[in-house]
């Protein structure tokens, strides 16, 4: 099987390629055009283009960089987690979850994880390789295909999947251009999040990127010393560095920021905790979203009052939070629960 996916070609890629075969240039849009918006697996269903070039793409190109081994779909029917295996045998998960109106593709951006935070089972498996430009975009086009075959689409997309995006931040922000260019899939920059855990430089560098994709900072703790144990990278970039990176961020994109906060029961979950965050965000243009953890060994979502009690104490102090209602957890639906089972 060829070894480049399509994908990992812009527009511009396409048209060398095509113009060295022969082929006019206005071909490269008719085959992008498939690729991206059509809910099709194969170059021999592009009708529109003549058998031979059809033949000389599948000879050239793989249609998809990535391969559905499992799949598993809550019973509510809310969110589906598939196992994709990659090209060289490792394996990666996607979410796709289903709200009133919208449709959100939680993609992955890393084989595993660098970082080994305890509240991710990402990190449990050790850290292989970036993902490629197309594999990150393959993901958000596995959905949309299945979605397309329902008379559905996807209407959103989050970088909180496996791995931190901006370690890999060249080839998710090409996954990025793909997702939002209007010549390809289409998608509002805004209806897009970058999801990390935290590092100042790469916050700063993506403040300075054009296109308004959202930003949400896995946060979990309002002290060093707490966030030191949930979140290790703090380590590196401690909240003195962080916070002012975010609010650089503000400052330069006029958006406001999100900000992660996963509850723990008797571990992060107190007022005392909720003043401390307050205190914390005073003055910075956020939204807090309140996650109860996922239920494993070493931890436990806090009962239903010491939840209301910490957004109630936010919202007291006037910061903007909700809390996120939990979805797939019949199904592992957090970040490398599926693989780890594989």
């Amino acid at each position: 099987m060829p070894e480049i996916a399509i994908t990992e070609l812009s527009l511009n890629d396409l048209r060398d390629v095509l113009s060295d075969w022969g082929e006019p240039q206005y071909r490269a849009r008719q085959i992008l055009d498939w690729v991206y918006r059509k809910p099709i697996s194969d170059f021999s269903a592009m009708s529109n283009l003549p058998p031979k070039l059809r033949e000389s793409l599948d000879s050239e190109f793989s249609f998809q960089s990535i391969f559905p081994v499992t799949e598993a779909t809550s019973r509510d029917g809310s969110s589906t987690k598939v196992l994709f295996r990659l090209s060289d045998g490792n394996t990666i998960e996607s979410v796709l979850m289903m709200y009133d109106k919208r449709r959100t593709v939680c993609v992955s951006s890393q084989v595993g994880c660098a970082f080994g935070c305890p509240l991710c089972a990402t990190g449990a498996s050790g850290f292989e390789r970036n993902l490629t430009p197309a594999e990150i975009t393959d993901q958000v086009l596995f959905f949309s295909r299945c979605l397309q075959a329902e008379g559905g689409a996807v209407t959103n997309v989050v970088f909180m999947g496996m791995g931190e995006p901006l370690v890999n931040f060249e080839a998710v922000w090409r996954a990025v251009e793909n997702l939002t260019s209007p010549g390809l899939f289409g998608l509002g920059a805004r209806h897009l999040t970058i999801s990390t855990i935290g590092i100042p430089s790469a916050i700063k560098k993506l403040s300075r990127k054009k296109l308004q994709v959202g930003l949400a900072v896995s946060l979990h703790a309002p002290n060093n010393e707490l966030r030191d144990l949930l979140a290790p990278p703090n380590r590196m970039y401690p909240l003195e560095v962080l916070i002012p990176a975010c609010r650089s961020y503000v400052e330069a994109t006029r958006r406001r920021i999100t900000f992660e906060y996963t509850l723990i029961r008797s571990v992060n979950d107190s007022v005392p905790l909720a003043i401390e965050l307050a205190e914390l965000l005073r003055g910075l243009n956020c939204h807090v979203n309140l996650i109860p953890v996922n239920p494993t060994p070493e931890f436990k979502p806090p009962h239903r009052a010491r939840i209301q009690a910490f957004h109630e104490t936010l919202t007291r102090h006037h910061v903007s939070n909700t809390i996120r209602l939990k979805r797939g957890l019949d199904i592992h639906a957090g970040c490398g629960q599926l693989r780890a089972r594989d």
